[in-house]
């Protein structure tokens, strides 16, 4: 049987009834479609949060306070909550570990902050001049603090565009102006470039002043909250967390690293793990949206048995004047192909304007790639060979003496 034979015969037997194609393919655009749709939202959510983990700094180690256990401690304190690390802790860091870019200890609290009749409550980080590097910040105007800030306790401040815009109004100057912390009075040197975006620190709401200065003023104390690394590459991250480890358990003389009263946190495993998980979501995603595919499928096949069923007597004369039985079955398998390869290209168009809609409505980042378009043609094509398969085995098998008597 000819290839040009077969798609005329595919065209007349698909277009003998548009309204029950057109139903059967409906539920293969939606299949599809639902799936394209539901896996770009994951991947899009993946690329969010991935990118949002790497604006806050490249190839960051994060050291921060642990529990405090041991002998003698009654009450552990939260991790993250204690107070074990200092600012001699954090120059050891910086004399010692030689494999480090940029070395920032910070101590971070949230406070109400007040301007001009205005208030905003938000995080202020003291830190040192390091911590545009370690953090991957720019200033847009003026300047970040300075190590004589830091050595004079200069009552100065940086503040984020979200704060600046919150305080002072948006797209203003407020170099020069003065803001008050916790009724303290600081004269603002700097405004950060905007990042854009929520979560994972982001500087556009943070207020920054010396480390020195908010250890005197604000916390009462020389404890710092976190010490931020930058190291000179991805390949040194795993030898500076060692040498990190090492220094500080020597520093607070522990013995048994499993009561280290410091966690040190590595930017690449935070990135693995949060792809991990969103990579799963969008597996889950794409599984609930492959429901339909099945539903498709099944449709497929009832057309294509009830097609089967009114076209009897016509098998029963095609096998009498010579039609083999693979030619049977060539034909019922391209028209169930057709189908599914037709409600494929739609669905495919279909789940590219879902995904669009989704972000231009509901401002959810989606991402659509090459892999989750292909995948949906290779399981359109699937469904087509499978659901196929049965009816035309049958319709092939059809003894032509009785399909011809078929009323």
């Amino acid at each position: 049987m000819k290839i040009t034979d077969i798609v005329s015969e595919t065209y007349f037997s698909l277009t003998a009834n548009k309204v029950r194609t057109g139903l059967t393919m409906l539920g293969i655009v939606i299949g599809i479609g639902s799936v394209i749709a539901m896996v770009s939202v994951g991947q899009g959510a993946q690329s969010s949060i991935e990118s949002s983990i790497q604006s806050i700094g490249s190839n960051l180690l994060i050291v921060s306070p642990g529990a405090q256990r041991g002998p003698g401690v009654q009450v552990s304190a939260g991790r993250g909550t204690a107070q074990t690390l200092t600012q001699e802790d954090a120059n050891a860091i910086i004399k010692d570990v030689t494999l480090a870019k940029a070395v920032a200890p910070e101590i971070s609290r949230r406070y109400q902050i007040t301007a001009k009749g205005t208030n905003t409550n938000t995080q202020v980080v003291g830190t040192v001049s390091a911590y545009p590097t370690v953090r991957n910040i720019e200033i847009d105007t003026g300047s970040f603090i300075s190590d004589q800030n830091v050595k004079s306790l200069s009552r100065v401040t940086v503040i984020g565009s979200t704060v600046r815009d919150d305080l002072f109004g948006i797209g203003s100057d407020p170099i020069g102006q003065a803001i008050k912390i916790n009724k303290i009075e600081f004269k603002v040197i700097g405004v950060t470039k905007s990042k854009g975006g929520s979560g994972f620190g982001s500087s556009d709401e943070m207020v920054f002043v010396p480390l020195s200065t908010a250890q005197r003023y604000l916390a009462g104390d020389t404890y710092v909250t976190s010490i931020s690394i930058a190291a000179e590459s991805a390949s040194a991250m795993t030898a500076i967390q060692q040498q990190v480890k090492d220094l500080l358990l020597e520093r607070h003389k522990i013995q048994d690293p499993t009561l280290a009263d410091f966690n040190i946190i590595n930017q690449a495993d935070i990135v693995a793990t949060a792809s991990s998980i969103t990579g799963v979501f969008t597996m889950l995603l794409g599984a609930i949206a492959g429901i339909s595919l099945l539903v498709g499928g099944i449709g497929i096949m009832n057309m294509m048995l009830t097609t089967v069923t009114e076209r009897t007597r016509e098998i029963g004369l095609r096998k009498a004047i010579g039609a083999k039985r693979r030619d049977i079955s060539t034909q019922f398998l391209v028209e169930s192909i057709m189908l599914t390869f037709l409600g494929g290209v739609i669905g495919v168009l279909f789940g590219w304007g879902l995904a669009w809609a989704v972000t231009a409505f509901a401002g959810i980042t989606t991402s659509v790639s090459t892999s989750s378009v292909l995948l949906a043609f290779g399981v359109s094509a699937a469904i087509g060979i499978v659901f196929g398969y049965y009816p035309a085995r049958r319709a092939a098998r059809l003894n032509p003496i009785e399909a011809l008597r078929y009323e």
